[in-house]
């Protein structure tokens, strides 16, 4: 009994990876044909392992109750492939759902002619030129943009990061050599997934195709960015060294430069964004926007739905945020109270604006919390951990049900992550690309008290933040299907 059993899993588990190595050229030739982006229950799966694919389609158990049929998926996809469908995304996992169970039609083909009839013919006579990117900075955002640019290659209509603005350190050539070496490997994220080669001649990196300028200068205005083919050009700084409109304007100066983007908390007028939350906010004639702080994306979608359905009173957001590289690795002299003390050695009580700054995005609030942040021993991914008081009384029940569905079916499922694991530890979190990852095993309700835990890797869900941000602020739009 024990042996066939045995053998009737691995027979299972082979077949699943069968169909996942089948799907992996129908989802390359959407992808790159018609720009059709597809997932499976809010999983990504262009250029993702078969192992990837498999674990995506088991995510129905979460959001439907069953794990999705890879047969049913594989046949769909094979549909949809020779389809006419202009750019868009596609839910597999959820379309194959429907319909299994709520479709009025036996045949596949009839039910993909009716869902995605919106979806079908009128493209465009020319492909949509790329929108040129640079960033200007290479340090840990810097590189994981650059990382998120380049998986998204595809065809027309896309961000293409063109070049990379950096200050010298040393000898030009071997300057660029290192640069490709931190971009190929990361103590954190890993290796770059793909090819990188170096040309030292034309101060290039070619990554994946990709052929990214590298451009040295002192200042933005002593720039000029036509001289090396890139026109109209989203900027995006993440050295933090400019945050109000005098500074980010100089930016602006520079020839081939449309628009400048800020990924630090911004000062005086300019617009800071929580894409999401408050993006419809984002106009064609802005040329100057900010993308807030990792923390301000990670909180402000759960106080927003908080707000929405229970309302807040007050309320406290204290996070545990990992170091970053403007503190020390050994005690030295910081401008900054308590920040000079070693940052792998010690818990460090410091501020933090994240409070404030949810009042730019979300004035409803303004006043009613207050926050402080402690940084702790490790390099990457955080916790804000949100004590409100609400007006209406509420279970830890009903609000991790409220967060589940949220996470996986609704407009906030890429701001609003979920798990109910009670093993969930930080280094798991590594790679998240939502702001902020609700942990339902840590939710407290006493009435109208609540504590929520959310936490979020403070540098790649940012970044996948800025990258939704990037699309919205150049005008690229992706059509998805209506409920």
């Amino acid at each position: 009994m024990g042996r066939e059993l045995s053998k009737q899993h691995l027979a299972d588990w082979n077949e699943r990876q069968a169909l996942a190595e089948k799907m992996i050229p129908l989802i390359g030739s959407l992808y790159r044909g018609p720009s059709v982006v597809l997932r499976v229950f809010g999983n990504k799966v262009m250029n993702a392992s078969t192992i990837a694919i498999v674990k995506a389609h088991r995510d129905g158990k979460l959001i439907v109750g069953e794990q999705l049929d890879m047969n049913c998926s594989y046949e769909m996809l094979q549909l949809i492939e020779k389809m006419d469908l202009r750019q868009c995304r596609l839910d597999l996992g959820k379309l194959c759902h429907q319909f299994l169970t709520q479709s009025k039609y036996d045949d596949m083909q009839e039910f993909l002619d009716q869902r995605l009839a919106q979806l079908l013919g009128d493209k465009p006579e020319v492909e949509p030129e790329s929108h040129d990117v640079v960033l200007y900075g290479f340090g840990r955002i810097g590189r994981i943009l650059a990382r998120l640019l380049i998986d998204r290659t595809g065809t027309g209509g896309k961000l293409r990061l063109r070049g990379v603005v950096v200050r010298a350190k040393g000898d030009e050539v071997h300057d660029l050599l290192k640069r490709a070496e931190l971009l190929r490997r990361d103590s954190i994220h890993g290796e770059f997934d793909g090819y990188i080669q170096v040309d030292n001649e034309r101060r290039a990196i070619i990554a994946n195709g990709n052929y990214i300028q590298f451009i040295y200068a002192s200042s933005p205005s002593e720039i000029d960015y036509t001289q090396y083919g890139i026109k109209d050009a989203l900027v995006v700084d993440n050295t933090g060294i400019w945050k109000d409109e005098a500074g980010l304007g100089q930016h602006l100066a520079a020839k081939g430069v449309a628009k400048a983007m800020l990924t630090a908390p911004a000062q005086g007028d300019i617009k800071n964004i929580v894409y999401g939350i408050n993006d419809h906010l984002i106009e064609a004639s802005d040329t100057i926007l900010c993308a807030a702080s990792c923390t301000t994306n990670a909180i402000v979608p759960p106080l927003k739905v908080m707000n929405d359905k229970y309302g807040i009173v007050s309320g406290h957001v204290e996070t545990i945020h990992s170091y970053t590289n403007d503190q020390n690795l050994i005690d030295n002299f910081h401008s900054k109270e308590r920040r000079g003390r070693s940052a792998p050695l010690n818990m460090v009580i410091t501020s933090t604006g994240a409070a404030k700054a949810v009042a730019k995005v979300l004035p409803e609030l303004a006043g009613t919390l207050t926050g402080n942040a402690i940084r702790v021993p490790t390099p990457n991914v955080s916790m804000a951990v949100m004590n409100l008081n609400l007006a209406t009384e509420v279970t830890a029940e009903a609000l991790n049900e409220m967060f589940q569905n949220i996470a996986y079916d609704s407009p906030l499922q890429e701001q609003i992550g979920f798990t109910y694991s009670t093993e969930v530890v930080s280094t798991d979190l590594v790679g998240s690309t939502h702001a902020g990852v609700v942990d339902g095993g840590a939710t407290i309700a006493d009435g109208t008290r609540v504590v929520l835990y959310v936490w979020y890797d403070n540098e790649a869900g940012y970044s996948n933040q800025v990258v939704r941000m990037m699309q919205k602020v150049v005008g690229l739009s992706m059509e998805g299907l209506s409920a």
